[in-house]
């Protein structure tokens, strides 16, 4: 299965959302014009508007409500990879320079800051209100997610449930309202739009585990990801949490004292002791209950090439481990 395969019932949307999503970056401030596209236009999976697509599309939403929904989210989780990579210093993100480390920090942050707020332009556009008020909602749990992630860094006493928190805010809550606003496009019952919103969340989770997990697992040149990542940042993930906690006291140290000095170099002896603790087979099999439970949340929903994107989009987010 490959995400292209996954993704062919939408297309032609996605076509529409791409065309949609360089329209409206248009500014009179060139710096700004530069920076989003420049992110905007660094490719990505764009899994965030496409599954706003599918679930619009498998409750029957209209084409352009629901490619106009899909920009609004894409500019969202935009804004908040620019301002990500200033708080976590990166400077490389899907094998190129970050914005901030092109620009610098006040450019990223000011041009996520006119993502974020014409984002609000198009819900207006949109006409929505029950759309306003999940996008308000969603964006405001990402911030507390990102400040509650800042909290946990380099804190090696952070527990599996302060960490799943952290996940559940910053990255399930806008899979949550993407589909969730899907379903709004649709004029969908409140059961059904409770049900994508409940296969948000878990696909959202399931996504986040695995991205944490590929910190130690991932083959580089095929993921574009760089190993060690968050370990340099001090970031307990459930992989070091889980060794921590069923290592041995050796282990168990080597991955306290690496959490707080944020030592990347360490990486090795981290992830010899993470697959002698089983953290791996623990993490993975976490990963793949969100992944079966986003797919049961859509029973009940109408058959359709739609819905069946939507429960193979929840498997291929576990693929991506193997």
């Amino acid at each position: 299965m490959d995400l292209k395969s996954v993704l062919a019932p939408i297309g032609g949307d996605m076509g529409r959302v791409d065309a949609l999503i360089r329209s409206s970056l248009s500014s009179e401030v060139a710096l700004i014009n530069e920076i989003s596209g420049y992110i905007i236009n660094a490719g990505g999976k764009r899994l965030r508007p496409a599954t706003v697509l599918l679930a619009g599309r498998a409750l029957g939403a209209p084409g352009e409500l629901a490619c106009l929904l899909a920009v609004v989210i894409e500019f969202i989780h935009t804004a908040t990879l620019l301002h990500d990579d200033v708080v976590d210093h990166s400077d490389r993100r899907r094998g190129r320079k970050t914005a901030n480390a092109v620009w610098g920090n006040s450019g990223a942050v000011l041009s996520g800051d006119f993502l974020y707020s014409r984002s609000f332009q198009l819900m207006v556009k949109a006409d929505r209100m029950a759309v306003m008020r999940v996008m308000a909602d969603a964006t405001n749990a990402i911030s507390e997610g990102e400040v509650l992630q800042l909290m946990n860094c380099n804190d090696p006493e952070v527990t599996e449930e302060r960490y799943l928190r952290v996940i559940e805010l910053k990255t399930s809550r806008l899979f949550q309202a993407a589909a969730e606003i899907g379903a709004i496009a649709a004029d969908a019952s409140p059961q059904q739009q409770a049900q994508m919103a409940a296969y948000g969340h878990a696909m959202g989770m399931a996504y986040q585990l695995v991205d944490d997990l590929l910190d130690y697992t991932a083959d580089p040149e095929v993921s574009g990801k760089n190993l060690g990542i968050d370990l340099a940042e001090g970031k307990p993930t459930l992989p070091l949490i889980y060794t921590m906690r069923k290592g041995t006291a050796e282990q168990g140290a080597l991955i306290r004292d690496a959490i707080v000095q944020g030592e990347a170099e360490k990486l090795g002896e981290v992830l010899q002791a993470v697959e002698a603790a089983g953290a791996i087979p623990y993490t993975r099999a976490l990963a793949e209950r969100y992944s079966d439970s986003a797919v049961a949340a859509l029973g009940g929903i109408p058959d359709s090439p739609y819905k069946q994107a939507l429960q193979d989009l929840a498997r291929f987010t576990i693929q991506r481990m193997s």
